[in-house]
């Protein structure tokens, strides 16, 4: 750790005043943190990370970041973002444990509109493994900046300045010391439990409007060891189906490092998962189809404890609404918006976040030009809108879903992205779409594109799939096919 920031040098009257060090604060240590900290090194002369926790040296878990214990995936419209903010990142997480996984080809899905087929041609991927090695990987990279400093153990009690701008931070160790730290820049990475919206009411800044959505969704994780010869199995995942009047319940499998796959099961209100063993493959058999269980019973769950999540709620800051946005502060990541972790959004739109930031950062030229922190945290709600509408327009369709109900154009687009899905389940070029906007590598316009329409409204052109697309070689990894014995 460093000492506090030091006051600007007196100078002789007269005499021209030298460049004034660009100093840039990132609160949270997270991977929205560590990114802002990498693209702020291009712009600043010093970023101090402000963290409350204890980071771990290695892949192991933060007391802060419980529902890493769950499926976390990286899709290709996040991992290409990282790799560009972070050059050579994508070899860093293989070699560590990580696969790369080609979509469709190695994703064996059960959509609400029906089996996806496995296309022999990669349209898109994902970065699978734990999110302890994913953020673990990247803060031993960031970490290694020599323009970054991290100040873990400290925990962020305040915004320094008034309404019209912030200064810097108020900090508190964990023996209690408080400290100021004078900054051009302040972004709030801190996540889901960020208190921004208190700490820009202490200064005098206006209020910010908020919005969550709740299915009532539960998550239940275990590990299961992968057998052998199963080094290349694809993801499984069974969807469930909004629209149903019935709890949503979900079952996925992603294969992960040392040889292990991680199993989350997830149900919306009514129909949630519990910690009992013995009534996690029971749950898992239930669902749409009893894919993921036959899997699970061919192998055996490691030693450990059930993780299960609660804190699943999509909400949403409109800090791009504010009356009254102070200079010099910016919020990214889950510190704007955090959505169901089922589908796997978060880390992408944090990491688009950050790019968003990046290139209003260089056209600015400097940390402190007036309206940069309005003109970034309008194009950071960019990606986040997208995600926002993807996510919480299925989620409030679930039984008891609480939250503001969707309007006649929402509901016009949810039925438009069904008949997408279905359409995908047969047509190779409908496939290539869905995913490009599912994995967040292009915006949701994708889908009006001229020949998506016609092809969506023709419909899937092949019968549907009535079984798992697993191949034989992969049932032969795990034992004999059900009804193969």
């Amino acid at each position: 750790m460093t000492s506090p920031s030091s006051p600007a040098p007196v100078r002789p009257e007269g005499t021209r005043a030298p460049r004034r060090p660009g100093r840039a604060v990132v609160i949270g240590g997270g991977m929205a943190g560590m990114l802002a900290a990498q693209v702020l090194t291009r712009h600043a002369d010093e970023v101090t990370v402000v963290e409350r926790g204890e980071l771990p040296d290695g892949p192991r878990p933060r007391r802060e970041l419980p529902q890493a214990r769950h499926v976390h995936v990286l899709y290709s419209g996040g991992a290409r973002v990282v790799e560009e903010l972070i050059p050579g990142i994508t070899e860093d997480w293989i070699a560590a444990g990580a696969r790369r996984i080609p979509l469709p080809t190695g994703l064996v899905s059960y959509t609400a509109q029906g089996w996806l087929r496995r296309w022999p041609v990669e349209m898109q991927y994902m970065i699978a493994c734990t999110r302890d090695l994913l953020d673990w990987v990247v803060r031993r990279r960031v970490l290694g900046h020599p323009r970054i400093r991290l100040l873990d153990g400290h925990e962020l009690t305040g915004l320094l300045g008034t309404r019209h701008g912030v200064t810097g931070v108020r900090v508190r160790t964990s023996a209690g010391v408080v400290r100021h730290l004078d900054a051009d820049l302040v972004v709030d990475a801190s996540g889901a439990s960020s208190r921004a919206r208190t700490w820009l009411a202490e200064i005098g800044a206006g209020a910010v409007d908020e919005e969550t959505v709740d299915s009532g969704l539960v998550y239940a994780s275990r590990f299961y060891r992968a057998p052998a010869g199963a080094e290349n199995f694809p993801v499984v995942n069974v969807q469930s189906v909004p629209r149903e009047p019935v709890p949503g319940r979900t079952a996925t499998i992603v294969p992960v490092e040392d040889r292990r796959w991680l199993v989350t099961l997830s149900g919306t209100r009514g129909g949630e998962p519990t910690r009992d063993p013995e009534l996690f493959e029971v749950f898992a058999r239930g669902v749409r189809h009893p894919v993921v269980a036959d899997l699970l019973s061919r192998t055996t769950a490691l030693p450990g404890d059930i993780a299960v999540s609660r804190s699943t709620v999509n909400g949403r800051r409109y800090f791009e609404r504010a009356t009254h946005w102070p200079e010099r502060f910016l919020a990214i990541g889950d510190s704007v918006a955090t959505y169901n972790p089922l589908y796997g959004q978060g880390m992408s739109v944090a990491a688009q976040g950050v790019a968003a930031m990046d290139r209003e950062l260089a056209r600015a030229g400097r940390l402190s030009a007036p309206g940069l922190a309005c003109r970034v945290q309008r194009a950071v709600a960019g990606p986040v809108s997208v995600a926002w509408q993807m996510a919480t327009s299925q989620d409030i369709l679930y039984p008891g879903a609480k939250g503001r109900r969707p309007g006649r154009s929402t509901t016009l687009v949810g039925a438009y992205a069904d008949r997408v899905t279905r359409a995908a389940t047969g047509r190779m070029s409908v496939t290539q779409a869905f995913l490009d906007v599912i994995t967040l590598s292009e915006p949701a316009t994708r889908w009006l594109d001229p020949d998506v329409v016609v092809a969506t409204l023709r419909g899937p052109g092949r019968p549907s799939l009535t079984a798992p697309t697993l191949t034989a070689k992969e049932w032969e990894a795990v034992g004999p096919a059900p009804g193969a014995r």
